[in-house]
């Protein structure tokens, strides 16, 4: 069974469509992992092994009958808890939503049961994705599979953590502010958030609208290309679904940069950035560069900025967004109370957790008469001279490379001391999601006490070809000079 998990999510699928494993033996595999590892790590919410057994089952016999016979046939895939499935509790690891079993799905959940996928659980994240680190959790906290002591990022520390685990063999999540990226830099494996558009968010739980967006996590860059090909598409059902949209990732699977300009941000490089981050991240540059690549540092501006607009915005965004948990259709009511205000009260304040309650506080703030002006429309200003600067350094570069986050993993604990330390921590993340940028984490090595660091690189609007390229490049260079 241990064979089977250390297959990446393609090469599963191809061994069950060559008749060497089952969809059932892969499941039955990732189960027994889970039995092993689940209790101590908390990656999942919710698991129901039945009804992903008789799944497994059904995609199997699909398969023989060459019904199935895509890339990701019979692979099993954790998916984040703020995607509706039908029929399936999605709490967004509230209390709030503790009893939410939607009736149907979201989009790039449906697509990837249309490719043959089986879902193995529900995966653990921070409350309605709110945190960095997947300890405000209503059910409890994730730990970093490398080591438990530490936080494996967040909000899709779930996701990430059951790629890493081997408790799946890929997984989506979805990145607000670096939310598929920085866990899957503290975890060790891929991470990839797509251009704003690329993936239909119909069926996510919003937390932020104009800024979210679903992504893979996955254990190599293939693979990442694999599934977000999978799931990408337009959606008349999304607004903000872009309809033209090249589509075909898994064509920039070439081991080649040879040309490519590459940006290094002096401004990622300053006070507070780890040494032994800044020295993986630049020496995986050089890597890039002896294969071809032309790297240079250019100076971005704006990065100083990127903090305080992104959390302007986006809280004011959740505190709309989560308007709609109020005990009356569905979700958490309190007991006992008289009279409609009282109980819509009651209800929010048990239902939500600390940060969710400071963060809508927040956003109530900045969107209320006399700060409106001097806050939201401000960020909404910083947020368009971000995406002007980004558009200045692509009209020079065709990616930006730079760190995930200025440090590895942080002790559990650490972060929720001090909420504002955490927030510092998505400076690297943020601008991509302000800017509606696509970008991905790759490994690229480890510090002293054996915890992941991941390179990030950032691609203009709808260049995932050129992401993946310079990703799967980098990664065939360092798995080579390994042997």
């Amino acid at each position: 069974m241990r064979s089977i998990l250390n297959c990446t999510a393609v090469e599963l699928s191809e061994k069950i469509k060559a008749g060497e494993y089952t969809a059932v033996e892969a499941m039955e595999a990732v189960f027994e992992r889970i039995g092993e590892k689940e209790q101590e790590y908390h990656c999942y919410i919710t698991l129901d092994r039945e009804s992903a057994l008789n799944r497994a089952k059904e995609v199997q016999r699909k398969i023989e009958a060459k019904e199935l016979t895509g890339p990701l046939a019979g692979v099993p895939v954790a998916v984040k808890d703020n995607l509706c499935t039908k029929g399936v509790l999605t709490s967004c690891a509230s209390k709030i939503l503790e009893n939410f079993v939607p009736a149907y799905s979201a989009t790039a959940v449906e697509h990837l049961e249309k490719a043959g996928a089986v879902m193995v659980g529900k995966a653990n994240m921070d409350e309605f994705a709110m945190g960095s680190t997947t300890e405000t959790s209503y059910y409890g906290v994730t730990r970093n599979p490398v080591n438990p002591a530490h936080v494996p990022g967040g909000s899709s520390g779930g996701s990430a953590a059951a790629v890493a685990l081997q408790e799946c063999f890929m997984a989506l999540g979805s990145d607000t502010g670096g939310s598929i990226r920085q866990p899957a830099s503290y975890c060790g494996v891929v991470g990839l958030k797509p251009t704003y558009g690329m993936v239909s968010r119909y069926g996510l739980v919003s937390y932020a609208s104009s800024l979210d967006q679903i992504g893979p996590i996955t254990k190599n860059v293939a693979d990442a290309a694999y599934l977000l090909e999978a799931i990408a598409s337009y959606d008349k059902k999304d607004s903000t679904s872009m309809p033209d949209a090249d589509r075909d990732f898994t064509g920039a699977l070439v081991e080649d940069v040879t040309g490519m300009r590459i940006g290094i941000p002096r401004d990622y490089f300053g006070a507070g950035l780890e040494k032994e981050v800044e020295t993986a991240v630049l020496a995986a540059a050089e890597v890039l560069k002896d294969a071809g690549a032309v790297v240079e540092e250019f100076d971005l501006g704006m990065a100083e900025y990127a903090i305080p607009a992104y959390y302007t915005i986006a809280t004011a965004e959740a505190s709309s967004n989560l308007e709609r948990f109020d005990g009356i259709k569905y979700g958490y009511r309190t007991k006992g109370c008289v009279g409609l205000h009282n109980m819509y009260k009651k209800t929010r304040s048990e239902g939500f957790g600390e940060e969710v309650k400071r963060r809508i506080m927040l956003g109530s703030f900045v969107l209320s008469s006399g700060y409106y002006d001097a806050y939201y429309l401000k960020a909404l200003r910083t947020k368009a001279l971000i995406r002007k600067a980004f558009d200045e350094a692509f009209s020079k570069f065709d990616l930006i490379l730079g760190p995930v986050a200025p440090s590895t993993a942080p002790k559990l604990g650490e972060s929720l001391a001090d909420p504002l330390k955490m927030y510092l921590g998505d400076i690297y993340t943020i601008s991509v999601n302000l800017a509606g940028l696509p970008g991905i984490s790759v490994p690229c090595g480890k510090d002293g006490n054996g915890l992941p660091i991941g390179l990030q690189l950032i691609g203009d609007c709808f260049a995932e070809k050129k992401l993946i390229r310079a990703a799967y490049t980098f990664e065939k260079q360092t798995v080579a000079k390994r042997l």
